[in-house]
């Protein structure tokens, strides 16, 4: 298929930010999309666009989110550090869960840009979390904290071999995609999770241990699509035993498809 026919999607930056005790690129911010994840969005034949942050200490020219919005198709957002506190007005029960501001800010610009063009957004695990808050919801800043009888979401040992069973909510669009299936597996990686759920949006998934949200969408058919996975869907091998993620790649796509077509939100 011709490039000019290929869907573009914007893939949300990782920070590391700048470090003098860092021997490579010493002092300096480096924004990076992990492999996978654009690998998982290019096996549909997408084209990917890692979209760097035009603001900051180094900024040059007049490119804004905006424009990227404007060129590019939707929007995903992907994993990393924990979102700030502050963003859903509260502080820090622990230094460790401070959060990255900076990337937060960066993050509610970029869908803040694509959702006012009507332009599909997915988030992947922080991309869940920051959507959440982006409009209106919680978090629980450390589940083993604060939900004290929870599944050990976040295992450094076994990162993303850590798995658990969701329930999916019957009746919800996400089932319509897995017809006659309640119950998957997929991988864990957080130790964050929606706390009270944005008025915007729907619980489509829940952990069958502890009952955290593990799935939401947009609830207005009206509005442009937005949802978000708490797993890392890039993570799973088709063929094993978790969830066959292609049908939820296969979902959003299609809205990006009818967006682009309609040049207005899909539904």
């Amino acid at each position: 298929m011709p490039a000019a026919r290929r869907l573009k999607i914007g893939l949300s930056a990782c920070f590391s930010h700048a470090d003098h005790a860092r021997s490579l690129f010493t002092g300096k911010t480096l924004q990076y999309v992990e492999q996978s994840i654009a690998h998982w969005l290019m096996s549909s034949g997408a084209m990917v666009v890692m979209v760097p942050c035009p603001t900051g200490p180094t900024q040059r020219g007049d490119v804004t989110f905006d424009h990227y919005a404007q060129w590019l198709d939707a929007l995903v957002l992907h994993g990393g550090a924990d979102i700030w506190p502050g963003s859903y007005g509260e502080a820090p029960l622990d230094e460790r869960w401070s959060g990255d501001r900076v990337r937060d800010d960066y993050d509610r610009a970029l869908v803040t840009a694509f959702e006012r063009l009507g332009k599909p957004i997915f988030g992947v695990c922080r991309g869940l979390q920051l959507l959440n808050v982006a409009f209106g919801g919680t978090l629980y800043q450390d589940i083993e904290t604060q939900v004290p009888a929870s599944f050990r979401h976040r295992d450094a040992a076994s990162y993303d071999l850590n798995y658990h069973s969701i329930d999916i909510v019957q009746g919800s669009r996400l089932s319509k995609l897995y017809p006659g299936v309640e119950r998957v597996r997929v991988n864990s990686i957080h130790h964050q999770a929606i706390k009270a759920l944005a008025p915007e949006f729907e619980a489509e998934a829940f952990s069958n241990t502890d009952g955290l949200v593990e799935a939401i969408r947009r609830c207005d058919p009206q509005k442009s699509y937005i949802v978000a996975v708490q797993w890392h869907p890039e993570f799973h091998n088709p063929g094993s035993d978790t969830i066959d993620d292609r049908a939820l790649l296969g979902d959003f796509l299609d809205a990006v498809a009818a967006a682009k077509k309609a040049g207005s939100p899909a539904t």
